[in-house]
């Protein structure tokens, strides 16, 4: 399967297409336009980002990663974090619940 053809950019928004759900976790592509953002906000769950195609900045409580093609982030649990578009992107969200 190739991600990046899995889903399409769509002018001015954010869209997403979830893969994987279960309960021990989901596996959800993103596809941000420039300039969209989510602000901070936190997950009871582990995760980790894989971006796909373009730029993107990920902020993890105080600390800002610039990340671009076939870079990985691991977002901890309930620890503030926001995304913003530098380029349009795509990424690949995996959400882990332990408790499961």
């Amino acid at each position: 399967m190739n991600l990046v053809n899995r889903i399409d950019y769509s002018k001015d928004a954010i869209v997403s297409k979830q893969l994987i759900k279960e309960n021990g976790g989901n596996c959800t592509l993103f596809a941000f336009d420039k300039g969209q953002q989510l602000s901070a906000h936190t997950s009871p769950y582990e995760a980790a980002v894989l971006l796909l195609e373009g730029e993107a900045v990920i902020q993890v409580a105080d600390q800002k990663h610039t990340l671009g093609a076939g870079d990985f982030l691991s977002l901890p649990a309930q620890v503030p974090h926001a995304l913003e578009a530098v380029e349009k992107f795509k990424m690949l969200l995996l959400m882990f619940n332990k408790s499961e």
